[in-house]
């Protein structure tokens, strides 16, 4: 009989943190081993909302550190920042780090399931391609039926309900994720001052050195920082926020009767990165 060690990546995000709860839940007798690729620059949110669910599981998410942080690799790639096209730092920073760590188990003998929170309302996206036959890849979510309103009532039931960022960004990972939308450019302004002054040095020194890429697309950050630009970006967002509101039904359990709306909501499922989003 071959061994067989669970594993469940968290992001930070609402899609993983339920699945680690669905698992616990109903799934009480499998050993899971949880854990989080930490590329050192995460939101604070993302560590609380880390030992908020910790709390729930009742057992430590293991954070597993790239051996390099992102100044090395940064230099490593000339000083080009990563972008949609280039999306190295997702590859040395969450991949790299998360392989090396499984193949610890895998050199032991044992067979390796690995469990990833991708929705039955997401047909499109796909889970981490393994090569090798002992890493298994589970979808508990699409093989139990379970679409984003499932995944928002096991939030909300199990009382830990969703990550305070989401009130300005649905993306966890960096600080300075490239597929951030603008409004959350904003929101990162306001809310991390200082983040967001790291992200434009970072943008200064890759455009000083040719990089073709900007992390904003179309803009740098000192012209999405503007006061004119954002008082733009802030008027596009209530437009859009407005012409939903009038599509969707509202839902008569709220109180005030407003509909409920999140950032892919009024905006669309944008990319992301499944190991750093989800």
């Amino acid at each position: 009989m071959s061994k067989i060690k669970h594993v469940l990546g968290i992001s930070g995000g609402k899609d993983s943190a339920a699945l680690a709860i669905y698992m616990r839940d109903n799934y009480p007798d499998l050993e899971i081993e949880y854990f989080f690729t930490d590329t050192g620059k995460e939101l604070d949110e993302v560590y609380e909302y880390l030992s908020y669910l910790e709390g729930y599981l009742g057992k430590p998410v293991q954070h597993i550190n790239p051996d390099r942080d992102f100044d090395f690799w940064l230099t490593q790639h000339n000083d080009y920042l990563p972008s949609p096209q280039a999306r190295w730092c997702t590859i040395k920073m969450k991949l790299k780090p998360f392989q090396d760590w499984v193949q610890g188990f895998l050199d032991d003998g044992y067979e390796v399931h690995s469990y990833v929170a991708i929705r039955s309302d997401e047909p499109y996206r796909t889970g981490y391609d393994s090569s090798d036959e002992k890493l298994v890849i589970k979808l508990p979510f699409r093989e139990d039926g379970i679409d984003k309103p499932g995944v928002m009532d096991i939030l909300e039931n199990s009382g830990v309900g969703l990550p305070s960022y989401y009130e300005w960004r649905t993306r966890s990972g960096c600080t300075f994720c490239f597929f951030q939308r603008k409004i959350e450019w904003v929101g990162l302004l306001e809310r991390h001052p200082e983040a967001f002054k790291e992200a434009m040095a970072y943008e200064k020194e890759a455009l000083a050195n040719q990089t073709p890429f900007t992390w904003s697309e179309r803009e740098s950050l000192e012209e999405l920082s503007r006061p004119e630009r954002i008082a733009e970006i802030k008027a596009d967002h209530e437009k859009r926020i407005a012409k939903m509101k009038k599509r969707i039904k509202v839902n008569p359990l709220r109180p005030d009767g407003e509909p409920e709306l999140d950032m892919d909501d009024i905006y669309g499922q944008g990319k992301i990165c499944v190991m750093c989003h989800k």
